[in-house]
């Protein structure tokens, strides 16, 4: 007989519990500051919104996506950026 797995008591923390919307100057300032970031990328999802990618020298890295409203979200966060890749021409 296999004993039964007791549930893991550990959650995992989110590294963007803090902060997941505001205005787009405060998130800005936070993501310059805090975060060490500067926006590497950007491009338009729809006519009303900006996603933007924002990386650390370290290669942490930070999704966003801005609202014509003046409100930006973080959407996603992670580690080991790589940035410049680009496909090879096979010819």
């Amino acid at each position: 007989m296999v004993p039964a797995l007791a549930p893991s008591q550990v959650q995992a923390v989110s590294p963007i519990a803090e902060v997941i919307c505001d205005q787009t100057p405060r998130l800005e300032n936070r993501l310059k500051t805090t975060m060490n970031s500067e926006r590497e990328g950007l491009g338009l999802r729809g006519p009303e919104q900006v996603m933007e990618l924002w990386t650390t020298p370290g290669g942490d890295w930070t999704m966003v996506v801005t609202y014509a409203t003046g409100k930006s979200c973080i959407v996603a966060m992670g580690e080991a950026w790589q940035g410049g890749l680009r496909a090879q021409d096979p010819t």
